[in-house]
């Protein structure tokens, strides 16, 4: 690219704490290389309506302490369409973009391949389930998981306070990668998530057994904590129900609580390494864009991650943007490596967990 010439940053999908950090970094390193930085607001929606301005440093140094996303995120089900496509072509050529970098997660990513014909495109991972494929890390897992161990660290209180047996349900659709880590961080009795393909008998089951490990015995526990993804079938509620009825005679005295942590997982400011995380791949892609690079994401170098890693940064890979997807996909249907390895790991837990 040349001076002057014009990038659009984008967030999208779901807001990931750590998105504005990586903004500010874009944004800087852009300017910095002599390239015109603006934001579209309100992710693909904003591209389709041309809803395209310049950016303020100022406010990206503010915000980049905070969660959420400065320009907004919003899910288009225009965008995908044919006159979709077209909209968002005409706004490129009216406001003279040369690269739009995208963040966000695989619906996303799928959005930026699709314009990679008229635009160069770069794309930055941003999913607190840390459910995308070619990088070990996306922004706004790290900050997440902090959210949800402190919340299950109060809860641990109040819940040895009463002899309670708490359902925490946390975020992860798809994924239960947040489910795991936080179960294991919190010193949770039990973790259900959907990739171990257990019925709703099994999972019952499951929750009975450390309830009658925690206090049928001499474990000296007077709580136990399950750490569900929201991604398990069986809701909560209905789980509570199942479990109240199991322990009616066994466990009398042993109430049993749920507590949804929902959207509050999203949010919060981001934690230091989500801030230098998000910082780190924005300056990359960026980079890279400038350099003539297309059609890539920028990764973090880790566990699973067999790419060499990029000329900008030693902890980041460039892979393409196809190659994501494909991984994705292989991740998300249990087929890739991480995903077998993944499921392991959830199978053995339980019986390390319940000890």
């Amino acid at each position: 690219m040349n001076v002057g010439d014009r990038v659009g940053i984008l967030t999208s999908g779901g807001d990931a704490p750590g998105m504005n950090a990586a903004l500010r970094a874009a944004a800087r390193v852009g300017a910095s290389l002599g390239l015109e930085v603006v934001g579209v607001e309100e992710g693909y929606r904003g591209l389709l309506e041309g809803r395209v301005r310049a950016l303020d440093l100022r406010l990206l140094d503010e915000a980049a302490r905070r969660g959420g996303t400065l320009l907004g995120t919003a899910r288009s089900k225009t965008f995908p369409t044919p006159d979709g496509q077209a909209r968002a072509r005409k706004t490129i050529a009216r406001e003279r973009l040369k690269g739009l970098l995208v963040i966000g997660g695989n619906g996303s990513l799928t959005g930026a391949q699709t314009l990679s014909d008229v635009v160069a495109v770069a794309g930055v991972p941003a999913s607190i389930d840390n459910d995308l494929a070619c990088t070990s890390m996306a922004i706004g897992v790290d900050t997440a998981m902090n959210t949800i161990v402190e919340a299950i660290d109060r809860i641990c209180d109040t819940a040895s306070a009463h002899k309670r047996t708490f359902i925490i349900e946390v975020m992860g659709r798809d994924c239960g990668y947040l489910a795991m880590t936080s179960a294991i961080a919190a010193g949770a009795d039990a973790v259900l998530v959907r990739e171990v393909g257990r019925d709703d008998n099994a999972i019952v089951d499951q929750v009975v057994r450390a309830m009658e490990a925690a206090y049928t015995r001499d474990s000296g526990k007077s709580r136990v904590l399950v750490v569900k993804a929201e991604g398990v079938k069986l809701d909560s509620a209905r789980l509570k129900e199942a479990v109240d009825a199991r322990i009616a005679t066994s466990l009398p005295d042993v109430d049993t609580r749920v507590t949804v942590l929902g959207h509050v997982v999203r949010g919060g400011a981001p934690s230091a390494f989500d801030r230098l995380l998000g910082a780190r791949l924005a300056n990359c892609a960026m980079r890279a864009l400038h350099a003539g690079q297309t059609n890539f994401m920028a990764g973090w170098l880790g566990p699973g991650i067999t790419r060499e890693a990029c000329s900008y940064d030693p902890y980041v890979v460039l892979t393409p943007i196809d190659e994501v997807l494909t991984e994705t996909a292989r991740l998300m249907d249990g087929e890739s490596p991480l995903a077998r390895w993944r499921k392991r790991i959830f199978e053995e837990i339980d019986s390390v967990l319940i000890r």
